[in-house]
């Protein structure tokens, strides 16, 4: 019997890493620039370069081999651990290292948001699972630093320090802080939570008897929840381990069997006179944590305009080097007119995420940035994570039947890119959200005309879009059924205003396209006459 090789293996492309993410991103680059990050330049340089080397190698196990729940030992004994593979501790101990988590608190000058949700973006690129740890952590320490109780708490949450061991915050350089809100018969609806909380007579201590649905990260050293308090729902600090040094009583009941956010574990929970710390008032539970759903939201846009932009990046290289038909996938014009159009779409993706953290960082001394960060986080929430799915399903047919297997980094895109829509408030939660500012706030309609008028006599599809959408904004009632059409409308012309004031490349294809109807309704449907060659090799340096 022959063993003699039967083909030869030809017209594949070169593995996409290692790559620079930093240098090859000139939008990201030029969006720190106008963030007012620049001073942070040279540690995103270092990240970019380690994100598309290092860390995208390690990003493969740490996805395939999941996390696994043990609820005992083998002596019996309840234990309620979570193990992961060992490179998803790699990835957690060196983002940590770098700021992923804490570089908005720890180095806190102006553009340190922008730096920060710019390294996330980096690192969702390659291993978006661990960014929801991160995430939490760094948007749980402005609700800590409410208390001064928790005083360690919010410094050890901002230490560069990652310690996965199952021990109390005394034995800790740095800890992680995860979240339990949502709970069966709720959901969003976290007022219709159950879970009771019952005062003991040491000031801010309480038990906690009941359950949640979602807990995300459940390995944290401690979890903000959510709890029905004599004086209405509050929010707790719940830690793994009691100040005493004593296993605290909440039990792991299993880990949620996701479509996607495979290397990062999610579960269910039950506690059992669970000692926790209250943060804020009794009753102001909500109030109380928005600062943290503001910063998770962001961290949404994030994750969504990186799960973008790789795909983008992937499908480019696999077209630049794969063949079909007797000449390169690139040369051919309809796979040109879909790899441009997924560019000009990430890119405004990323100018308006990085818009919107620069809000975020200016808004606590800034009263219309603060208007506007309020507002836009929800438009740009709702419209980034709407948008991510199809984007990589586009990018996944670019390679065809190689994008849709576990080797590919698109088949983890694909099922990572719905999540973002769903975590932290669904789209109709968002439109809800933008609905309310523009009724009880109307300084934060009045900052997103403000922000569109900027732009003014840059286009001329922009310039009467901007007309209408301020006459809504700023005009009062806008009926619930309209809410998703009128954010839409408004997302696009924020990222249109954008590019444009940035004088980006795309911005003239983009108004023709997003505002002026030049499109239909799937990707690679730009005009005839779009400049698809400098759109392409502006997106991923050849």
């Amino acid at each position: 019997m022959s063993h003699e090789p039967t083909h030869e293996v030809a017209n594949q492309p070169p593995e996409f890493a290692p790559r620079d993410l930093w240098a090859d991103d000139a939008a990201l680059r030029e969006g720190i620039a106008r963030g007012g990050a620049a001073a942070f330049a040279p540690r995103l340089e270092e990240y970019g370069r380690l994100a598309g080397d290092e860390l995208y190698a390690l990003g493969w196990d740490a996805h395939r081999d999941r996390p696994r729940l043990r609820t005992h030992d083998r002596f019996g004994r309840r234990i309620d651990v979570v193990e992961f593979h060992p490179h998803y501790h790699a990835l957690m101990r060196t983002a940590i290292a770098h700021g992923v988590a804490g570089l908005s608190w720890a180095d806190p000058q102006p553009g340190a948001h922008v730096a920060r949700a710019a390294l996330s973006y980096l690192h969702h690129q390659v291993e978006p699972g661990t960014s929801c740890p991160l995430t939490m952590t760094h948007a749980a320490v402005p609700v800590l630093r409410r208390e001064p109780a928790l005083r360690e708490w919010a410094d050890k949450a901002i230490a560069p320090a990652y310690d996965p061991r199952d021990a109390p915050i005394a034995d800790k350089p740095g800890v992680t802080v995860g979240m339990g809100m949502t709970e069966k018969q709720g959901g969003s609806d976290v007022r219709a939570n159950t879970t009771r909380a019952v005062a003991l007579q040491a000031e801010g201590e309480y038990l906690l008897t009941g359950h949640k649905w979602f807990f995300s990260a459940p390995m944290s050293d401690g979890f903000l929840v959510l709890a029905q308090a004599a004086g209405g729902l509050t929010c707790f600090l719940m830690p793994r381990w009691r100040p005493d040094g004593t296993r605290n009583a909440f039990r792991l009941m299993r880990l949620k069997d996701k479509v996607g956010d495979w290397s990062n574990a999610s579960s269910e929970v039950e506690f059992d006179g669970a000692w926790a710390y209250r943060i804020g008032e009794e009753g102001r539970g909500v109030p109380t944590i928005i600062e943290m759903v503001m910063l998770t939201r962001l961290d949404c846009m994030a994750g969504a305009a990186a799960e973008m932009r790789m795909a983008l990046a992937q499908a480019i290289h696999h077209a630049r080097h794969r063949a079909a038909f007797g000449k390169r996938l690139i040369a051919h014009a309809l796979m040109r007119n879909v790899l441009a159009d997924l560019a000009i779409e990430s890119e405004a993706a990323t100018a308006l995420m990085l818009r919107v953290a620069g809000a975020v960082d200016r808004a606590p001394h800034d009263p219309d940035e603060a208007a506007f960060a309020r507002i836009a986080v929800a438009i740009g929430k709702y419209w980034l994570c709407r948008r991510a799915p199809a984007f990589v399903n586009e990018a996944q047919e670019c390679l065809g039947g190689a994008g849709y297997i576990e080797e590919s980094m698109l088949a983890r895109l694909y099922r990572q890119a719905p999540l973002n829509s769903i975590w932290e408030g669904s789209g109709n939660i968002q439109c809800l959200d933008v609905l309310r500012a523009l009724a009880k706030e109307p300084a934060a309609g009045a900052a997103v005309a403000s922000e569109l008028r900027a732009a003014s006599g840059l286009h001329p599809a922009l310039d009467g879009e901007a007309r209408a959408l301020s006459a809504l904004l700023e005009g009062g009632a806008i009926e619930e059924t309209r809410a998703r059409y009128v954010v839409e409308r408004t997302a696009l012309a924020l990222q249109a205003a954008l590019l444009l004031r940035a004088h980006s490349p795309v911005a003239g294809t983009f108004c023709r396209t997003r505002l002026q109807g030049e499109h239909g309704l799937a990707m690679g449907t730009l005009p005839a006459d779009a400049p698809f060659d400098a759109l392409i090799a502006r997106a991923l340096p050849d």
